[in-house]
């Protein structure tokens, strides 16, 4: 397998899984089939940056999306986009931005469509743990893809 294509397959798990805040270096070099050292190199020879500034900015593009639709708190965004600490997102984000998260919000929001209630965002990112989340959390056939069932035949019943 060629070089870039190993680290497509790296970015495409960053992509993929950046609002998991377990994502590090060794577990995305892995889908490289790389050393994380090697991969760090490789990744930032590739694409211009190294793998931890790739993945905050695609945080940060997610939390822009979220500060301009949701109605959910910048704590909530900012562990919903991936970040354990409200200081680094911050911080993070005014680098990126040039403005704090609030700022960012007051700046982009009322200029079109009402926020989506937080609730509704909060369900759609996965942010409540569901009875029906908990449920489906093992293996389990789709919908569709169980044996179908035929009724029992009942002539013979009084």
């Amino acid at each position: 397998m060629d070089k870039l294509r190993r680290l497509r397959l790296a970015k495409d798990a960053m992509d993929r899984d950046w609002a998991d805040p377990e994502l590090d270096l060794d577990t995305v070099a892995a889908h490289a089939g790389y050393s994380r050292y090697h991969f760090l190199r490789a990744f930032k020879d590739a694409y211009g940056e190294t793998p931890g500034q790739y993945l905050t900015h695609r945080r940060i593009e997610r939390a822009e999306e979220m500060l301009r639709g949701a109605n959910l708190t910048v704590t909530e965004i900012c562990t919903l986009v991936g970040f354990s600490s409200l200081g680094t997102f911050s911080a993070r984000f005014k680098a990126r931005t040039g403005l704090t998260p609030s700022e960012y919000r007051a700046r982009h929001v009322g200029r079109g469509a009402s926020l989506i209630p937080g609730c509704y965002a909060m369900l759609w990112a996965g942010g409540f743990n569901t009875a029906t989340s908990k449920k489906r959390a093992g293996a389990a056939a789709a919908y569709g893809d169980e044996q179908e069932q035929r009724p029992a035949d009942r002539r013979a019943e009084p």
